[in-house]
């Protein structure tokens, strides 16, 4: 049996934005479902908000979003961690080019840079007040 993590965002408005931006920086598959199509009229104001959204990267990464209806409380605002581990240097170029991708438009609370344990490490957050780490293996030479 495979057991999956899935990080779930939730957003007050902007899923849509979100989700779409993370497909230029990651590629992938993008899917989105409105609150009107899983809802039809009972969404109500919400209907044009995504009720579900699904980005499938191909190295098995698999990112979730919606937005939060009106009245419900919470915010599903966390930390994503994206890392490489072994001497895969296709794993850690794929990675040091998401950074790149997506530093451009977010706060660098760490630059990408060589930590004490001999990894790449950084953390930013995007303008959508997500909070990603990167850990970028250092590849053998």
């Amino acid at each position: 049996m495979t057991i999956g993590l899935t990080p779930y965002l939730q957003f007050p408005g902007q899923a849509k934005e979100a989700l779409e931006f993370y497909h230029s920086v990651f590629g992938g598959e993008l899917g989105m479902m409105t609150y009107a199509e899983g809802m039809g009229e009972a969404a109500g104001d919400s209907g044009d908000k995504i009720m579900h959204g699904s980005l499938f990267l191909d190295r098995g990464i698999h990112v979730m979003a919606s937005d939060l209806p009106e009245g419900m409380e919470g915010n599903g605002y966390g930390t994503i961690s994206l890392s490489s581990s072994g001497d895969d240097e296709s794993d850690s170029s794929q990675l040091e080019e998401w950074w790149e991708k997506l530093s451009a438009e977010s706060a660098v609370t760490i630059p990408l840079e060589t930590a004490p344990w001999g990894d790449k490490f950084g953390q930013l957050k995007d303008r959508f007040g997500v909070d990603w780490m990167f850990n970028v293996s250092a590849v053998a030479s």
